[in-house]
């Protein structure tokens, strides 16, 4: 199957990529290698990603209220940052940095912060 044509507009073309909270606690930890290899995809060579969010050991939460206490329904997939190291490895990036800040840092729940680079060496000859 051909790639559609808006997918091959941006392969490669992202020198950085800043992912929140959204993007990825809310995906569950299945569907993580598929988004972390997305972000691999849409990376140039050398590009760089900074996924952070909060992190747990595998627990779910289901939170009624966002800011401003409006109501929210979503599920939260709370991964340990190992595990999110591993798949950032597993999707063909290079993390060379981790800051985990513990609640009562300024945070109520645990946060992780990653720096991760698609190599250099992934680019097409000219």
């Amino acid at each position: 199957m051909a790639e559609p044509s808006y997918l091959a507009a941006v392969r490669e073309s992202y020198d950085t990529v800043a992912a929140d909270y959204a993007e990825r606690v809310k995906s569950p930890a299945d569907v993580l290698p598929t988004v972390f290899s997305e972000f691999q995809r849409t990376l140039a060579p050398g590009g760089q990603l900074m996924p952070a969010g909060y992190v747990g050991n595998g627990e779910r939460i289901r939170p009624t209220q966002g800011y401003g206490g409006h109501p929210v329904s979503y599920e939260s997939h709370l991964v340990p940052p190992d595990r999110i190291a591993d798949l950032l490895a597993r999707a063909g990036l290079v993390v060379s940095a981790r800051l985990v800040q513990e609640p009562g840092q300024g945070a109520k729940r645990t946060v992780a912060t990653f720096l991760a680079a698609k190599p250099e060496q992934d680019r097409a000859p000219l």
